[in-house]
């Protein structure tokens, strides 16, 4: 657990006084927390989730807010600390200007000594309007620097340091929220104080050599100060140089037989903790021993791409991480380690925090280290241009310097990127079109100065210039070059391309594809009454933000299904299409390895409740994606692929041991009889993907079913239509089922007379069912276990399927 503590520290964090610029509004807002969630707790408006009720909100926005508190103090030599506000404050103590900023994603220390007082104390944050704030820096710019407008409704988001996608995105609300979300305390002023720690690894045939570099602030009143280091139970102390301002006091720590640290799934995740000391101030930090390496080469095909972790190559199964909340006041910690918790159950081992939200706090980077949940790591800049002036350069500068000296160290920070799509939108605007060279010199300072910030903090960072990116200084289109770098692949989706065009291309690591489903029955509760139950009512296209995403779903449907029977069933359907094309994607790309050595698919989680490519609604409910993803994202996994003259089962082995698979492969009729195809038991090496068996075509209305079985309880089933579902005669399953309390929730035991695609449970109350989506098959019994979030709570379950969902006429 990373933490900063000072024995004399007043924490300010708790119950604030909230007004308006005008002086209109006066409420209480709990800090840290932002304004919307104060105000709406407080009555003073509708929760801007439900409806409509977000466009009738951005007068928020538009207004300067005031925090106000009280403090006693029998002191004066201070410093105000405050993390993350959010955006462009100035700080005031007894009327005294203190503080002055504009960044979001920084940390602030400022001296008070000459504000406060012995006594009452009154502190002021005003968070003026980014809105204006925003509109008053594009004009100062030497040119204009365009923002995307399809994404943000909101204007100039670009211009401030702050979440980009608060100015709205494709997928989320435009609310601009503002507040104050990281930590708020006074701390006594010290003569010299740990600014920062430095930490690297050496491995070697000897062991691991661990340095903690301390770098200190001011100068030591007292002859011979010293720092405490302790890790992994070792301890040392070391004397700080008599005058020297700013010293660097260094410890070295051997660890001849050290455990190490691994991704999950290819090992165990020890972690040692480390603290170092000077005076009153502690500072924690837990450490993973582990070699990272990002290697990208030239090669025969064009440039490689992959994550080496203690000399193994690793194929990076996951997908991309957005803020969990829209409104940072109402993210968790329980809430985000359910999130992380569900990405780990779902077989993943990394996930990107993409540049256009946050820096994640140093607990959720903990408890990916815990889970062993690689982070690729995003400096945050997404989807527009951003201005090269000297003052914004110099303000990044020291925003990057100050997230990586915070999050450098953890085990599980496998590299930084440099930004999201903003080569793509040199090309993208008609201002950067006609003025290329002046747009690409421009986000070359921004670019280099970014790397260089990092490297000046941590040396051996891991660097990646963009994402996507065929390389560094290459400025070509990752959208549609497969061969170099990092690719983000959206022909199927923004192109309205068929699903089987994720198998036209072989990225060597595909850092973002995604395709689009609907929120489960139970989020979509959240934000609609019953009569908005209809794809095309206002308060549904209101919680769709990609234009024609909509349009795009049920035309996807046409193509692949026949047309679902009710609202509740077009939802359903919008889920398997979803997990069919990222399953189709995924099964392809890993069957490359090594050419392909890592997916990641846009998008894990949701902001707010809205039509989105995650595969977990907002609150952390699994869509059929996500127990889908459990299945294609398994260490050990058989996937079919249609090849010249049938179909080829290629069996992809991500574990450390060889693994020998039984597969065995059958023609399936729709009235649920089978022909028995071929057989096969195979060896399949580490870290390998081969083709296990080929066979030939299927006759008409037949599907291919597959079963494969290994060691350790290794084995799955799964099939795959040569057509398209709407093609074949479906039968009435006639699923017959039956619910048991097995004491920490029910057993749900399923049967059936004919095959049932897709098939999926609901619950009427929150909870987890452990899979969905799967195929079920007469003589097959599959049993479903429902833990319920409360404990004894019994469900009232929904039977789905795709016989169930378009084949039988609903009721009148």
């Amino acid at each position: 657990m990373q933490t900063s503590h000072h024995s004399g520290a007043l924490d300010l964090s708790g119950v604030w006084r909230l007004t308006d610029g005008d002086g209109a509004l006066g409420l209480e807002i709990a800090l840290p927390g932002d304004v919307i969630t104060a105000l709406q707790a407080a009555g003073r408006i509708p929760d801007p989730y439900w409806g409509r009720n977000e466009f009738d909100l951005r007068w928020i926005a538009e207004r300067d807010w005031t925090l106000t508190r009280e403090v006693a103090l029998d002191r004066t030599d201070l410093v105000l600390v405050l993390d993350e506000i959010d955006t462009v404050a100035t700080i005031r103590v007894n009327g005294i200007a203190v503080l002055d900023c504009a960044n979001a994603h920084r940390r602030w220390r400022v001296d008070i000594s000459g504000a406060a007082r012995v006594g009452t104390n009154l502190i002021e944050i005003t968070l003026k309007s980014a809105i204006a704030a925003a509109a008053a820096a594009q004009q100062a710019q030497p040119f204009f620097v365009p923002w995307h407008r399809d994404n943000s409704p909101i204007p100039n988001g670009n211009m401030l340091r702050k979440p980009q996608c608060d100015f709205g995105w494709d997928w989320n609300i435009a609310l601009a929220p503002m507040g104050i979300y990281g930590a708020m305390r006074l701390e006594p002023v010290m003569a010299q104080r740990i600014g920062r720690l430095a930490i690297t690894q050496d491995h070697g045939a000897e062991g691991v050599t661990v340095t903690v570099a301390a770098h200190l602030e001011g100068l030591a009143r007292t002859p011979r100060a010293f720092v405490r280091f302790e890790f992994c139970d070792e301890h040392q102390t070391v004397i700080v140089p008599d005058g020297v301002t700013d010293p660097v006091v260094t410890a070295v720590f051997r660890i001849a037989e050290p455990a190490l640290w691994w991704p999950a799934g290819l090992g165990e995740q020890p972690l040692c903790d480390l603290s170092v000391a000077t005076g009153q101030q502690v500072e924690r930090r837990r450490i993973g021993l582990r070699q990272i390496e990002l290697v990208s080469e030239p090669d025969e095909i064009g440039r490689s791409f992959l994550v080496r972790v203690n000399g193994r190559p690793v194929f990076c199964r996951g997908a991309n991480w957005i803020p969990a909340d829209a409104l940072a006041g109402r993210i968790t910690r329980e809430g985000v380690r359910e999130l992380l918790q569900s990405a780990a159950d779902a077989n993943m081992n990394m996930i990107r925090i993409w540049g256009g939200g946050r820096y994640e706090p140093d607990w959720l980077h903990d408890i990916c280290d815990e889970l062993g949940l690689l982070v690729w790591q995003d400096f945050m800049f997404a989807c527009n241009l951003y201005p090269s002036t000297p003052e914004f350069l110099a303000e990044v500068a020291a925003e990057v310097q100050d997230v990586v000296a915070r999050l450098h160290h953890h085990a599980s920070t496998a590299l930084w990127c440099g930004d999201n799509e903003l080569i793509g939108m040199l090309s993208w605007f008609p201002e950067s079109r006609r003025d290329r060279d002046r747009y690409l010199v421009s986000y070359d300072r921004l670019n280099r100065g970014i790397e260089a910030a990092l490297m000046a903090t941590d040396p051996g960072a891991n660097w990646w210039p963009s994402s996507p990116s065929p390389g560094p200084l290459s400025f070509g289109d990752a959208w549609h070059d497969d061969s170099a770098g990092d690719m983000h692949f959206w022909s199927v989706w923004h192109e309205g391309q068929d699903f089987d065009h994720y198998r036209d291309v072989a990225p060597r690591f595909c850092s973002e594809f995604g395709f689009q489903s609907y929120p489960s029955m139970a989020a979509i509760r959240r934000f609609a009454a019953p009569e908005d139950f209809n794809i095309s009512a206002p308060v549904f296209e209101s919680h769709q933000k990609n234009r024609g995403g909509n349009a795009r779903i049920a035309e996807t449907m046409f193509r692949y299904f026949r047309f679902p029977t009710g609202f509740e069933d077009f939802v359903y359907l919008s889920q398997v299409q979803q997990g069919l094309a990222i399953r189709t994607a995924v099964g392809h790309w890993r069957g490359l390895k090594p050419r392909c050595m890592g997916t990641l698919y846009w998008q894990l989680n949701d902001t707010w409740p809205v039509c989105s490519w995650s595969s977990l609604d907002h609150g952390g409910g699994w869509k059929i994606l996500h127990h889908m993803a459990r299945h294609f994202y398994a260490p050990v996994t058989v996937n079919a692929v249609p090849v010249e003259g049938g179909i080829a089962l290629r069996a992809v082995n991500d574990t450390a041991l060889p693994v020998t698979l039984r597969i065995s492969a059958s023609a399936l009729s729709m009235d649920g009889s089978k022909r028995a195809l071929d057989e096969v038991e195979v060896t399949v090496p580490t870290d390998a993907a081969i083709e296990a068996l080929r066979t030939c075509v299927l006759a008409p209305g037949e599907m291919l079913v597959y079963r494969w079985t290994g060691p350790a309880g290794v084995a799955g089933t799964d099939h795959f239509a040569p057509g398209p579902y709407k093609s074949y005669d479906l039968r009435d399953p006639q699923i017959a089922m039956q619910v048991r309390d097995i004491g920490d929730g029910w057993k749900i035991s399923l049967g059936c007379s004919a095959p049932a695609f897709f098939v999926a449970l609901e619950a009427d109350i929150p909870g987890r069912f452990s899979d969905a989506g799967f195929l079920l098959l007469p003589g097959d019994p599959v049993d479903i276990t429902f833990t319920p979030a409360e404990p004894g709570a019994r469900p009232n379950l929904t039977l789905r399927h795709l016989y169930g969902a378009t084949c039988i006429a609903p009721a009148r």
